[in-house]
């Protein structure tokens, strides 16, 4: 796949923004390297005047974007996707550098739909949020002071992109059937249920063991077929058979 058709499978998704401007800057960071694909999770204010004069000549970006009720919709459909926040935080996936997680998500993106999750300009990304992506990536900022406008958050992460999308480097020989967000969260759904059925999990005092076991099936991308089998397996605990018993 050529670099533009894998850029092309890349979503990048703005959480909550409040300010329209920082939409039409995004969108102009956008197309300044190749990336077409801008999803919205309940914007304060789009469409907005603001976001088409910060668009500059990215107004094409802003026209074709996408607005979502939810970052379940906003994933719907892609099979990888890093959430990007620099918050220290109890999170229940890997957290990578910038440039690791582009490698990965173009890689991935050369055969399968893959996004890249933003937050809102004063509190970022929920846990919540977090942990319904594959991966967290934050960019080593300067440590006495971090604070990124979310737009040159994109400008940064959108280059990154670019440069993985140009490299040499080439996909295996045999792509992944990696499966979708929406199998993997009715698989942690399917998961939580069968552990609170079966006693293993206190409904009521769940703790921490969602998130670690999601951070520990988060360590592989899960593909398609291992998806089927784990939720075969969780349907035969609860609903166990007798040994030689037909199917």
């Amino acid at each position: 796949m050529s670099p533009d058709a894998t850029l092309g499978n890349i979503r990048i998704v703005l959480c909550e923004t409040s300010h329209p401007g920082n939409i039409g800057a995004a969108a102009r960071a956008l197309k300044t390297m190749g990336l077409s694909q801008l999803v919205l999770v309940n914007p304060r204010r789009f469409p907005d005047p603001e976001a088409q004069w910060r668009a500059s000549r990215a107004t094409s970006v802003l026209d074709n974007a996408r607005v979502c009720g939810s970052l379940d919709e906003a994933l719907e459909g892609t099979m990888f996707s890093v959430a990007c926040s620099a918050r220290s935080r109890e999170i229940a996936v890997p957290a990578v550098t910038v440039r690791n997680a582009a490698a990965q998500l173009v890689d991935i993106a050369r055969t399968h739909p893959v996004a890249l999750v933003f937050g809102n300009e004063s509190s970022g990304l929920t846990t919540a949020d977090v942990n319904k992506c594959r991966l967290v990536a934050a960019i080593p900022a300067n440590p006495e002071y971090s604070s990124l406008n979310v737009a040159a958050a994109v400008q940064v992460f959108t280059y990154e992109l670019r440069m993985a999308a140009l490299s040499d480097e080439a996909p295996g020989s045999k792509p992944q059937v990696l499966a979708s967000h929406q199998d993997v969260e009715g698989f942690f759904g399917h998961l939580e249920s069968t552990l609170s059925t079966t006693g293993f999990l206190d409904s009521e005092h769940p703790k921490k063991l969602m998130p670690r076991l999601r951070r520990l099936f988060s360590r592989t991308q899960l593909e398609t077929d291992e998806v089927n089998i784990l939720r075969g397996i969780l349907k035969t605990l609860a609903n166990p058979r007798k040994r030689g018993q037909n199917k």
